[in-house]
C-alpha cells in the first residue's frame, strides 16, 4: 500500500514535516511494510520556504534586518537554483516577532521585507517568490518600498515615518532612486487570503483586530490604505486595490502588484506546482493530508481543500487530520472519505499546542486499525 502523507502545519505547535512524521509514525505501527511517501504542504504562508528546501533543496541565506518595530533581528530566506529566491514575508514583519502588547499596526512596518528583497537581488536573483501571511503590519508596503529607494513625502516635503496610520499623511512620492534590478526581476506572490485592499473585507477590517488594531484604529487604518492607493493613481500606478490578494499581509500584496507589477497565486497551486503534487497523488493508494483547524476556509486555498480537489482526478481517497473540526457544511466534509480530530481530552489551549505531536500520532494509530479492521471484515 503506497501511502502519500502531505499535511499543512499545525500553527504554533508543528511544522508540516513534524507532522508528517507523527502521521507515518502512528500509521506504521499498524501498517510497517506500507511504502511512506512524506510531502510537507504549504499554502504559501510560513512554512512555504521550509517545504520547498524539504522538497527542492537549495541554500538558506541569514540577513540581520529590521523587524516591525525597527529592532534588527536575523532573518533568512531559501536561494534556489535558476536564480530564484524564496522570501517569507513572517521572516521580517511576522506577528510572531512581537509580543501581545507590543502589537500595533499603526506603527509596525515592513521595512525588514524589503531589506530581503534587496538582499536577494544582490545575490543575483531574477525570480522571487514571496509567501505572505503572518504579518504584523498594515502598511500596504510603505516600509519594504522604503527599503527599496522609494520615497515617501507628506504636504511639507518630510519623509513619512513607518506604520499603517503615516500613509494617511502621503502627498508624494518618488521612486528615482528604487532599487536598479528591481524593475528586471520577476516577481510572484503566493498568497492564500483574497481579501481586496479595503472595505469590510479589506486588509485593516479582516485582519487588523489579530494584529492588535482597536476599532477606531481599524478604521483609521483603513481609511490611510484608501488615501495610500488613491494617491498612487494620482503618481500612474495601476489601481489594484480591488483585485483578491490585495489586502494580504496588512497590503502587501498591493504593493507588489503596483510597484512590482508581481503576480498573485494562490499559494498552494504555487507550493503543489513545484512539489509535483498531481503525479504524488496519483501513485498513491491512500491519501492523508491535514491541517490545525479544519473550517469554512478550508476549501478557500488552503493545503487540505487544495488536496481533495486534487484527488478527485486519480479518485485517490483522502483522509484529513486536524486539531479540531468548525462549522464544516455536509458539502465540504463529503471532500473527504474520513475527517478526524486529533485531541484527544479536554485541556489547556497550552497543553493542547504542547501534545500535538503525541495526539495526532495517536490519531493516526486509531485511524490505521480502523482500516486493518475494514479489510478483515467479512
Amino acid at each position: 500500500m503506497k501511502i502519500l502523507i502531505a499535511p499543512d502545519s499545525f500553527k504554533e505547535s508543528l511544522d508540516a514535516l513534524d507532522v508528517c512524521h507523527a502521521i507515518q509514525s502512528g500509521f506504521s505501527q499498524v501498517f510497517p511494510e506500507a511504502d511512506y511517501k512524506l510531502l510537507p504542504m504549504a499554502d504559501g504562508g510560513e512554512g512555504t520556504s521550509a517545504v520547498l528546501s524539504y522538497v527542492l533543496g537549495g541554500r538558506w541565506k541569514e540577513v540581520v534586518v529590521n523587524d516591525p518595530l525597527m529592532r534588527p533581528i536575523t532573518a533568512k530566506y531559501l536561494l534556489l537554483p535558476g536564480a530564484t529566491a524564496v522570501i517569507e514575508v513572517a521572516q521580517a514583519c511576522g506577528l510572531h516577532l512581537l509580543t501581545s502588547d507590543e502589537r500595533n499596526p499603526v506603527i509596525a512596518s515592513s521595512y525588514g521585507v524589503g531589506e530581503l528583497i534587496a538582499d536577494a537581488l544582490e545575490e543575483g536573483a531574477k525570480r522571487i517568490v514571496i509567501g505572505l501571511g503572518g504579518s504584523a503590519t498594515n502598511d500596504a508596503g510603505l516600509g519594504m518600498l522604503m527599503a527599496l529607494g522609494i520615497t515617501f513625502h507628506d504636504i511639507d516635503g518630510t519623509l513619512l515615518t513607518h506604520g499603517g496610520g503615516a500613509l494617511a499623511s502621503l502627498d508624494r512620492l518618488d521612486n528615482i532612486n528604487i532599487h536598479a534590478k528591481v524593475l528586471d526581476t520577476v516577481f510572484e506572490v503566493a498568497c492564500d487570503v483574497t481579501n481586496p485592499l479595503c472595505g469590510l473585507l479589506g486588509a485593516s477590517a479582516v485582519f487588523g483586530p489579530q494584529k492588535g488594531a482597536c476599532p477606531e484604529q481599524v478604521n483609521e487604518l483603513d481609511k490611510a490604505l484608501n488615501h495610500f492607493a488613491t494617491m498612487c493613481g494620482h503618481h500612474g500606478y495601476e489601481d489594484c486595490q480591488h483585485v483578491e490578494g490585495a489586502g494580504a499581509a496588512g497590503g502587501l500584496g498591493y504593493a507588489m502588484m503596483t510597484f512590482f507589477q508581481a503576480q498573485l497565486k494562490s499559494g498552494f497551486d504555487t507550493v503543489a506546482e513545484v512539489a509535483h503534487l498531481s503525479q504524488h497523488i496519483a501513485e498513491a493508494d491512500l491519501v492523508i493530508t491535514g491541517e490545525g483547524k479544519l473550517d469554512a476556509q478550508t476549501a478557500m486555498g488552503k493545503v487540505a481543500g487544495g488536496i481533495s480537489q486534487l484527488a478527485k482526478a486519480s479518485h485517490t481517497p483522502v483522509i484529513a487530520i486536524c486539531g479540531s473540526v468548525d462549522g464544516l457544511k455536509p458539502a465540504q466534509t463529503s471532500q473527504f472519505e474520513v475527517i478526524m480530530p486529533s485531541i484527544q481530552k479536554v485541556d489547556t489551549i497550552e497543553n493542547v499546542l504542547s501534545q500535538a505531536y503525541d495526539n495526532i500520532e495517536t490519531t493516526a494509530v486509531n485511524i490505521a486499525a480502523s482500516i486493518k479492521l475494514g479489510q478483515n471484515l467479512k
